[in-house]
């Protein structure tokens, strides 16, 4: 779907609200309270609906990522249009100068829609499978690189050849650390793990309950980046993306809000060939649970 597309189909509130319920309730709407499937159509106002059962009234954004908002619902379609088009993403302040509001709705907008897109299942990952970490954030010049990698943040990368890619806000990039991402969301039935030759691999493979066997590594310090399949660059490929994203688009990230980026970063990225990603992601904001102002700055 193009803005152009966008605009023309979903130009009304009306038409807004008719494809969300349709997202929301595909066999008819239905309370979300006591989950009755016959509430009725308000005739004084048609977005709104009444449950007779448990006398609740309520329309298709309540206790969704839209509940509560005031703003009007072709700029959220607007805005999540953008962020799904967008490879390296799109910066709260690029949506204030596009769209036409102000930063401090474009920036909870953003959050709000990145909220919804980490709520997706993630099925653990088989097959070939690469994992590999790096370091963002600021640089401390004149101080030494050690003392520059103490202000950068680690992000953890798996990535499954043909398949989907997760990243993770990790605290280090100890062997325990590593372990616990590595029984989450690799399968035990996972065919080979590659990675570099960092010392902490092999120790999180073995905490992990993997075979020592399928643990296979590249010598990158020996400038060696390709051995037959035996390679990272798979993953690579998608840190280099994210790099792109942070210093292109979105410029700085706080290390309180990296790990919804990165949820934004992995959900576009692995339905980066479907049609049908506008309305994906609709649907998840319809289905997810709200996030608050509050909630968000804490």
């Amino acid at each position: 779907m193009t803005l152009i597309d966008l605009t023309v189909a979903y130009s009304s509130d009306e038409r807004c609200r008719e494809l969300l319920e349709r997202l929301r309730w595909p066999h008819g709407p239905e309370c979300p309270r006591c989950n009755d499937t016959t509430p009725v159509r308000l005739t004084t106002n048609a977005k709104l609906l009444y449950c007779l059962r448990c006398d609740y009234q309520f329309s298709v954004t309540t206790g969704t990522i839209f509940h509560d908002s005031h703003l009007a619902l072709i700029k959220w379609f607007t805005v999540t249009l953008l962020m799904c088009e967008a490879k390296k993403g799109i910066s709260a302040l690029q949506v204030k100068r596009t769209v036409g509001m102000g930063y401090k709705t474009a920036w909870y907008l953003c959050h709000r829609i990145r909220k919804a897109m980490a709520t997706t299942d993630k099925p653990k990952l088989d097959g070939t499978v690469e994992m590999d970490e790096t370091y963002v954030g600021g640089k401390s010049l004149g101080q030494g690189k050690w003392k520059g990698m103490q202000n950068k943040e680690v992000v953890v990368g798996i990535r499954q050849r043909g398949g989907e890619l997760r990243f993770f806000h990790a605290e280090d990039a100890k062997s325990g650390t590593l372990a616990a991402y590595i029984k989450e969301h690799i399968s035990e039935d996972v065919e080979v793990i590659v990675t570099d030759e960092f010392v902490s691999y092999p120790f999180a493979v073995k905490k992990a309950g993997q075979s020592l066997q399928k643990h296979k590594t590249i010598q990158h310090k020996t400038k060696v980046y390709v051995d037959g399949d035996i390679h990272t660059n798979t993953v690579e490929s998608a840190f280099s993306l994210l790099k792109r994203g942070i210093v292109g688009s979105w410029h700085k990230i706080s290390a309180k809000h990296l790990a919804a980026y990165l949820e934004e970063m992995t959900f576009r990225f692995n339905r980066r060939g479907r049609s049908d990603l506008f309305l994906d992601t609709l649907r998840h904001m319809v289905t997810a649970d709200p996030l608050t102002f509050e909630e968000l700055t804490a």
